[in-house]
This record gives C-alpha cells, sequence and structure tokens, in this order.
C-alpha cells in the first residue's frame, strides 16, 4: 500500500513564504475529476511558479510558455534529475543526460522505432487486438486495464525485446512500483529487482547476441568504444520502465473517455477516416507525463528565486491544458486544427516510442470499436485515477450487451 501522502520539507531560506502552497502532485484529484482535469484546476487556483513542501520540496511551474522553458533550457534546467521526490538512479540512463552527451545512446535505439520497423509492429499489434476483442466480446464486459491495455502494448513490447510473454506479470509489477512510486525506496527497490531480472539476459546477449533491441544495446558503441555496462543496464531499463507502461496507461484515459462519450465513439465508428486525427487529440487532452529538472545556477524566473540545486517540476500534461495553447483545453475535439501538447516530450529528449504510440491507439480504435461499439462504465464500479509523475488509470470497468452473433 503506497503512501497516502508525503511528509513536508522545511521550507528554504530564499523561498518566501507567499510563494509557498502545500500541493502534493500524488493528491490532487477532487470527486469525480479525470487526472486531467485536476491538473487543470490546479493550473488555474495556483500562481504562475509556486513552491510546495511535499514530495522532497520543489518548485513547480504551471503555465505553457514556462513549461516549455524548462524542459528545453538545458543550461538552466538540467535532466541530471526528472522524478520526484529526488533519489539517484543505480546506473546512468540518457533520460538524465543532458544534450549532446544523451545524443549518442539515443542513436543507438532509434533504428527500432523508425516507420519501417514500427510499421511491421503495428500488424503485430492489429493481430493481437482484433484477437482480444473477438475473445472479449462475447463476455459483455471486461476489466479493460489488465485484459487489455495492459496486453497489447505489452506483448509487442516484450517481442522488440525478446523477454518472455509469461513473464509480462512480473514485469509490469516491477515497472508500476518504478513508475507510479511515491517514495525513493519503492524506485530504488523496483529498480534493482528489474536489473536483477535482466542480468542474465544481458550477460547471455552480449556474447550471444540476437535480433532484439537489448541485444542492440549491450553490443552498441557509444563515442567509438564498446557501450560502458552501467550504461547498457540504464539505458535497458529506460526501455523496460517506459515501454511497459506509457502506452497502456494512455490507452486507460482513452478508454475511460470514450466509454462516457457515446457521440464521439459514433463518429470514430462512423468516419474512421478521422482517427489519425483522433489520436492525435486524445494524446493532447489526456497527457500523462510531470517530470522535473535540476536548477543550475542561481538566478530569479519570473519573481520566484531559484538557487542551483533547487527541483523545478513541469508538468507536461498542463502545456496542452493552457487555453493559450489549445481553446477549451477540455473539450475533446477532433476537428481541432494543429493540437499542440508535450505528451512526448519536446526537443532532444521526445520519446524514441512516440510513433509507436500512435500507432497502437490507431489500432486500438480502429480494432476495438467495430467489433465492441456501445460500451460504458460498468454501473456500480469507479475507475481508479491516479496522478503523479505518471498519470494512469489503474483500473475501469466496461460493459456492453454482446452481439447475438457471439
Amino acid at each position: 500500500m503506497q503512501p497516502k501522502s508525503s511528509e513536508r520539507a522545511p521550507k528554504p531560506a530564499h523561498v518566501p513564504e507567499e510563494l509557498v502552497r502545500d500541493v502534493d502532485f500524488f493528491e490532487i484529484i477532487h470527486g469525480e475529476e479525470d487526472a486531467q482535469t485536476a491538473w487543470r484546476r490546479l493550473q488555474l487556483e495556483m500562481p504562475p511558479v509556486f513552491w510546495t513542501p511535499r514530495n522532497g520540496g520543489h518548485w513547480m511551474v504551471t503555465r505553457a510558455e514556462d513549461i516549455a522553458t524548462v524542459q528545453l533550457d538545458h543550461e538552466r534546467f538540467s535532466m541530471r534529475q526528472t522524478v520526484l521526490p529526488p533519489a539517484p538512479s543505480m546506473f546512468p540512463s540518457m533520460i538524465h543526460m543532458d544534450p549532446p552527451d544523451h545524443a549518442p545512446y539515443r542513436r543507438v535505439i532509434m533504428p527500432a522505432f523508425l516507420p519501417r520497423a514500427v510499421a511491421a509492429l503495428e500488424e503485430k499489434a492489429r493481430v493481437i487486438a482484433r484477437d482480444l476483442a473477438a475473445r472479449l466480446e462475447p463476455r459483455g464486459e471486461c476489466e479493460f486495464i489488465g485484459e487489455f491495455a495492459k496486453v497489447l502494448p505489452i506483448v509487442i513490447f516484450l517481442s522488440m525485446v525478446d523477454l518472455p510473454q509469461q513473464d509480462r506479470e512480473r514485469l509490469l509489477e516491477i515497472a508500476e512500483a518504478q513508475v507510479h512510486g511515491r517514495t525513493r525506496e519503492q524506485r530504488a527497490r523496483a529498480e534493482r529487482d528489474m536489473s536483477a531480472y535482466l542480468k542474465s539476459y544481458i550477460t547471455a546477449r552480449k556474447s550471444k547476441p540476437g535480433d532484439d533491441l537489448i541485444s542492440t544495446v549491450v553490443n552498441a558503441e557509444v563515442n567509438g568504444a564498446p557501450i560502458g555496462e552501467d550504461e547498457a543496464y540504464g539505458t535497458c531499463l529506460l526501455l523496460l520502465f517506459g515501454g511497459l507502461d506509457t502506452v497502456a496507461s494512455m490507452l486507460g484515459f482513452v478508454a475511460h473517455f470514450l466509454a462516457s462519450h457515446p457521440e464521439h465513439r459514433k463518429r470514430l465508428l462512423n468516419e474512421p477516416s478521422i482517427i489519425p486525427k483522433a489520436v492525435e487529440e486524445l494524446i493532447r487532452r489526456f497527457g500523462l507525463s510531470n517530470t522535473a529538472r535540476l536548477v543550475q545556477s542561481d538566478f530569479d524566473f519570473h519573481g520566484a528565486p531559484f538557487r542551483k540545486g533547487d527541483f523545478v517540476q513541469q508538468p507536461n500534461v498542463l502545456f496542452a491544458l493552457d487555453e493559450t495553447i489549445n481553446k477549451d483545453p477540455l473539450e475533446v475535439d477532433f476537428d481541432r486544427e494543429n493540437p499542440r501538447h508535450l505528451t512526448f516530450g519536446s526537443g532532444p529528449h521526445t520519446c524514441p516510442g512516440a510513433v509507436l504510440a500512435r500507432r497502437e491507439i490507431k489500432v486500438f480504435l480502429e480494432e476495438w470499436l467495430p467489433r465492441i461499439p456501445d460500451f460504458r462504465i460498468t454501473p456500480g464500479t469507479k475507475p481508479v485515477i491516479l496522478t503523479g509523475m505518471v498519470n494512469a488509470v489503474r483500473e475501469l470497468h466496461l460493459s456492453w450487451t454482446p452481439s447475438k452473433a457471439a
């Protein structure tokens, strides 16, 4: 059981009292809000920059322009610490490297996410989605997260890294503890567990490589020399923690929205040509990540006295929910022109798996809706929705009337 709230850190002397707000980003949902609605309310209620004593004590910026600045200004805001509460990782990872240091490691994994490779994975995903929907439809109900969202993208990902499909539940448990963990101890334990799991595979593929992504990483050259052992572990851990969680979380939000918005479902079913555009709008509306940065020097930021060593959270989800970026940001509008978001980050650290994620969401809509067009949240159940470093739907019960043919 995760703790319900974090301890309050003492206020540093340089933080003005008038800029302090008691905000725990793990505990911002009120009532029936979804995660993004809760973040939007926080954006409207809070000042553009404030300091909170929760989760180790950190600054937070809430406006789109400032979020983009913190995201991209690596001279002042370092990637060396991106999670809160802050804690060192066991292994160096490119996600914690500032440009240009991270680029050689990124080049190692990018071929696996290029359009040609993703096209082949899309066809695999389509077969899996079609089979899952066909099995679930006659039942008239499912727990969507465990029976679909945590199956489709993760089966695909495990095929990319050539890890046993029967280990899916074990790996998901470890990944969730790391991605959604509220404490340093939870995340550190998950990192130890995943690195211990990977040890035999990394050793074996170093001596006898295959055509999988782990083999590519552990036998790569970086800056003209073999990749270091610690860097190989760090890269593999990053792939597993991201690949086992991100798309599953997004599918949960998409299904949750469509279950209560029949007019959107019907349009997607009747106008399948709009699905690619709809995918981008759904990704915009249901952003996931809320990363942080490490302040590199002393300076004032819109009147807030940032000091070297401070932590700043720039919730990516809030960029797309700012009305200066997208009009009526909480509305899902499949006709929206140029929906802007930072769901997959921006700049040099844009998520390498963004193209694959879009394809998998598209496949879900194309394969699920024709077979199960009229689904709803099961009466008497309540979706379990989380905020944190990564927003997520933990549990979602759906029901529908099975077809007579089934």
